[in-house]
Protein backbone atom coordinates (compact mmCIF):
# COMPACT_ATOMS: atom_id res chain seq x y z
CA UNK A 1 0.00 0.00 0.00
CA UNK A 2 1.71 3.38 -1.29
CA UNK A 3 2.26 5.96 1.46
CA UNK A 4 -0.45 8.77 1.51
CA UNK A 5 1.57 12.37 1.87
CA UNK A 6 -0.74 15.56 2.47
CA UNK A 7 1.54 18.39 1.03
CA UNK A 8 0.12 22.03 2.17
CA UNK A 9 2.85 24.53 0.10
CA UNK A 10 1.31 27.58 -1.11
CA UNK A 11 4.44 28.50 -3.39
CA UNK A 12 3.14 26.39 -6.59
CA UNK A 13 6.12 25.96 -8.36
CA UNK A 14 8.25 24.78 -5.70
CA UNK A 15 4.39 22.44 -4.85
CA UNK A 16 4.31 21.03 -8.09
CA UNK A 17 8.30 19.70 -8.39
CA UNK A 18 7.81 18.41 -5.05
CA UNK A 19 4.61 16.72 -6.26
CA UNK A 20 5.84 15.22 -9.41
CA UNK A 21 9.48 13.67 -6.85
CA UNK A 22 6.43 12.49 -4.50
CA UNK A 23 4.66 10.54 -6.93
CA UNK A 24 7.45 9.67 -9.54
CA UNK A 25 8.42 7.25 -6.33
CA UNK A 26 5.18 5.95 -5.68
CA UNK A 27 3.66 8.10 -3.21
CA UNK A 28 0.45 9.09 -2.74
CA UNK A 29 -0.28 12.75 -3.16
CA UNK A 30 -3.11 15.38 -2.11
CA UNK A 31 -1.78 18.74 -2.65
CA UNK A 32 -3.18 22.13 -1.01
CA UNK A 33 -2.54 25.32 -0.59
CA UNK A 34 -4.27 27.34 2.09
CA UNK A 35 -4.75 27.06 5.67
CA UNK A 36 -8.56 26.69 5.64
CA UNK A 37 -8.14 24.02 3.19
CA UNK A 38 -5.62 22.13 5.74
CA UNK A 39 -7.85 22.66 8.47
CA UNK A 40 -10.60 20.95 6.82
CA UNK A 41 -8.81 18.05 4.92
CA UNK A 42 -7.00 17.12 8.51
CA UNK A 43 -10.03 17.16 10.31
CA UNK A 44 -10.99 13.78 8.16
CA UNK A 45 -7.70 12.18 9.28
CA UNK A 46 -8.21 8.80 11.31
CA UNK A 47 -6.79 8.74 15.02
CA UNK A 48 -5.16 5.95 13.39
CA UNK A 49 -3.93 6.58 10.34
CA UNK A 50 -0.88 3.98 10.04
CA UNK A 51 0.29 5.03 5.84
CA UNK A 52 -0.18 8.58 5.98
CA UNK A 53 2.61 11.98 6.39
CA UNK A 54 1.80 15.24 6.59
CA UNK A 55 4.29 17.94 5.07
CA UNK A 56 3.33 21.65 6.20
CA UNK A 57 4.36 24.96 4.46
CA UNK A 58 5.10 27.14 8.09
CA UNK A 59 3.99 30.50 6.48
CA UNK A 60 0.86 30.23 4.97
CA UNK A 61 -1.67 33.12 3.03
CA UNK A 62 -4.37 32.63 5.89
CA UNK A 63 -2.58 30.64 8.42
CA UNK A 64 0.29 29.07 10.12
CA UNK A 65 1.63 24.83 9.38
CA UNK A 66 2.24 25.18 13.36
CA UNK A 67 -1.32 25.86 14.33
CA UNK A 68 -2.49 23.26 11.74
CA UNK A 69 -0.02 20.46 13.78
CA UNK A 70 -1.25 22.02 17.00
CA UNK A 71 -4.93 21.03 15.72
CA UNK A 72 -4.07 17.76 14.60
CA UNK A 73 -2.04 16.81 17.91
CA UNK A 74 -5.25 18.28 19.91
CA UNK A 75 -7.57 15.43 17.78
CA UNK A 76 -5.28 12.89 19.19
CA UNK A 77 -4.06 12.07 15.37
CA UNK A 78 -0.32 11.29 15.48
CA UNK A 79 0.96 10.76 11.82
CA UNK A 80 4.43 12.53 11.28
CA UNK A 81 4.35 15.73 10.15
CA UNK A 82 7.52 17.44 8.56
CA UNK A 83 7.67 21.48 8.22
CA UNK A 84 8.54 23.28 5.15
CA UNK A 85 9.74 26.56 6.03
CA UNK A 86 12.64 29.75 5.19
CA UNK A 87 12.31 30.62 9.27
CA UNK A 88 15.67 28.97 10.64
CA UNK A 89 15.67 30.57 14.09
CA UNK A 90 16.19 28.10 17.12
CA UNK A 91 13.18 29.17 18.69
CA UNK A 92 10.64 28.50 15.31
CA UNK A 93 12.57 25.14 15.39
CA UNK A 94 11.88 24.18 19.02
CA UNK A 95 8.27 25.60 19.05
CA UNK A 96 7.86 22.91 15.94
CA UNK A 97 9.55 20.10 17.38
CA UNK A 98 7.99 20.65 20.80
CA UNK A 99 4.09 20.61 19.63
CA UNK A 100 4.88 17.30 17.86
CA UNK A 101 6.97 17.92 14.26
CA UNK A 102 9.48 15.08 13.03
CA UNK A 103 11.60 16.90 10.70
CA UNK A 104 11.83 20.44 10.15
CA UNK A 105 13.29 21.63 6.68
CA UNK A 106 14.28 25.51 6.23
CA UNK A 107 13.78 26.55 2.39
CA UNK A 108 15.78 26.89 -0.01
CA UNK A 109 16.45 23.21 -0.30
CA UNK A 110 16.59 20.02 -2.57
CA UNK A 111 14.39 18.03 -3.50
CA UNK A 112 16.21 15.27 -2.82
CA UNK A 113 16.98 16.11 0.75
CA UNK A 114 13.50 16.27 1.45
CA UNK A 115 13.08 12.81 -0.27
CA UNK A 116 15.44 11.50 2.24
CA UNK A 117 14.40 13.00 5.14
CA UNK A 118 10.71 11.83 3.91
CA UNK A 119 12.19 8.22 3.98
CA UNK A 120 13.66 8.39 7.21
CA UNK A 121 10.71 9.38 9.16
CA UNK A 122 8.84 6.30 7.13
CA UNK A 123 11.48 4.23 8.70
CA UNK A 124 11.35 5.49 11.92
CA UNK A 125 7.19 4.83 12.12
CA UNK A 126 7.56 1.98 10.14
CA UNK A 127 4.80 3.00 8.04
CA UNK A 128 5.24 -0.22 5.20
CA UNK A 129 4.98 -2.48 7.89
CA UNK A 130 1.02 -3.89 7.85
CA UNK A 131 2.09 -6.27 11.20
CA UNK A 132 0.29 -6.22 14.27
CA UNK A 133 0.68 -3.31 16.88
CA UNK A 134 4.07 -3.94 19.38
CA UNK A 135 4.46 -3.60 23.29
CA UNK A 136 6.98 -2.41 24.77
CA UNK A 137 7.85 -2.86 28.69
CA UNK A 138 10.50 -1.63 31.25
CA UNK A 139 10.23 -1.34 34.37
CA UNK A 140 6.58 -0.18 35.16
CA UNK A 141 6.07 1.54 31.57
CA UNK A 142 4.24 0.16 28.87
CA UNK A 143 4.40 1.12 25.78
CA UNK A 144 1.88 0.55 22.40
CA UNK A 145 3.61 1.54 19.62
CA UNK A 146 0.47 1.29 17.09
CA UNK A 147 -1.41 4.09 19.23
CA UNK A 148 1.91 6.06 19.99
CA UNK A 149 0.76 5.69 23.92
CA UNK A 150 3.09 5.44 26.66
CA UNK A 151 1.56 4.28 30.38
CA UNK A 152 3.15 3.60 33.71
CA UNK A 153 1.58 0.64 35.45
CA UNK A 154 0.07 1.60 38.97
CA UNK A 155 -1.80 -1.49 40.90
CA UNK A 156 -2.58 -3.19 37.74
CA UNK A 157 -4.12 0.07 36.16
CA UNK A 158 -2.77 1.82 33.18
CA UNK A 159 -1.71 5.78 33.59
CA UNK A 160 -1.39 7.31 30.23
CA UNK A 161 1.37 9.81 30.12
CA UNK A 162 1.79 12.96 27.99
CA UNK A 163 4.91 12.90 25.88
CA UNK A 164 5.91 15.32 22.80
CA UNK A 165 6.57 13.51 19.96
CA UNK A 166 10.23 14.41 20.08
CA UNK A 167 9.93 12.93 23.71
CA UNK A 168 7.90 10.00 22.54
CA UNK A 169 11.02 9.18 20.03
CA UNK A 170 13.38 9.32 22.12
CA UNK A 171 11.68 6.86 24.78
CA UNK A 172 11.71 4.51 21.14
CA UNK A 173 14.91 4.99 21.01
CA UNK A 174 15.98 3.51 24.37
CA UNK A 175 13.75 0.90 24.05
CA UNK A 176 14.92 -0.71 21.05
CA UNK A 177 18.44 -0.26 22.57
CA UNK A 178 18.40 -1.54 26.05
CA UNK A 179 21.67 -2.08 27.68
CA UNK A 180 23.52 -0.14 25.03
CA UNK A 181 25.60 3.03 25.15
CA UNK A 182 23.79 6.46 23.46
CA UNK A 183 26.27 8.53 22.06
CA UNK A 184 24.99 12.17 22.49
CA UNK A 185 25.86 12.52 18.75
CA UNK A 186 24.46 8.97 17.47
CA UNK A 187 20.61 10.28 19.41
CA UNK A 188 20.69 13.56 17.78
CA UNK A 189 21.64 11.83 14.73
CA UNK A 190 19.14 9.13 14.89
CA UNK A 191 16.12 10.99 16.23
CA UNK A 192 15.86 14.17 14.73
CA UNK A 193 17.81 13.66 11.97
CA UNK A 194 19.69 16.67 11.43
CA UNK A 195 23.44 16.10 11.25
CA UNK A 196 23.36 18.63 14.10
CA UNK A 197 21.92 21.38 11.75
CA UNK A 198 19.08 22.53 13.97
CA UNK A 199 19.14 20.67 17.01
CA UNK A 200 22.21 21.19 19.10
CA UNK A 201 23.70 19.57 21.98
CA UNK A 202 22.21 21.93 24.63
CA UNK A 203 18.63 21.36 22.38
CA UNK A 204 19.32 17.31 23.42
CA UNK A 205 19.40 18.38 27.22
CA UNK A 206 16.46 20.08 27.38
CA UNK A 207 14.58 17.09 25.66
CA UNK A 208 15.89 14.31 28.24
CA UNK A 209 15.11 16.42 30.97
CA UNK A 210 11.82 17.24 30.28
CA UNK A 211 11.25 13.17 29.41
CA UNK A 212 12.92 11.84 32.67
CA UNK A 213 10.70 14.20 34.77
CA UNK A 214 7.81 12.94 33.03
CA UNK A 215 8.87 9.03 33.14
CA UNK A 216 9.37 9.88 37.15
CA UNK A 217 13.50 9.95 38.42
CA UNK A 218 13.33 6.04 39.73
CA UNK A 219 11.70 2.80 40.05
CA UNK A 220 12.62 0.61 42.96
CA UNK A 221 15.60 2.94 43.51
CA UNK A 222 16.87 2.48 39.73
CA UNK A 223 16.80 5.31 36.79
CA UNK A 224 14.58 4.23 34.03
CA UNK A 225 17.28 5.94 32.05
CA UNK A 226 21.37 6.39 33.43
CA UNK A 227 23.58 9.06 32.49
CA UNK A 228 27.36 7.84 31.21
CA UNK A 229 29.39 10.89 32.30
CA UNK A 230 31.25 12.36 29.22
CA UNK A 231 29.46 10.22 26.94
CA UNK A 232 25.45 9.73 26.86
CA UNK A 233 22.77 7.71 28.48
CA UNK A 234 21.88 4.26 28.71
CA UNK A 235 18.75 2.37 29.46
CA UNK A 236 19.19 -0.87 31.76
CA UNK A 237 17.09 -3.82 31.32
CA UNK A 238 15.81 -3.95 34.98
CA UNK A 239 16.27 -7.75 36.27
Amino acid sequence: MAVKVLLLEDDASLAMGIEYSLKSEGYEVTHISTFDEGKAYISKISDNENNFVCIFDVMLPDGNGFDLLDILRKNGCNVPVIFLTAMSDEINVVQGLDLGADDYITKPFHVKELMSRLKAVIRRYNLNNNSNSHIYTHMDLYVDTQLAAVYKLLDDKKIKLELTQSEYKLLLLFLDNKNIVLERDVILDKIFDSNGSFVDDNTLSVYMKRLRSKLGEEYMGRPYIKTVRGIGYIMEEFI
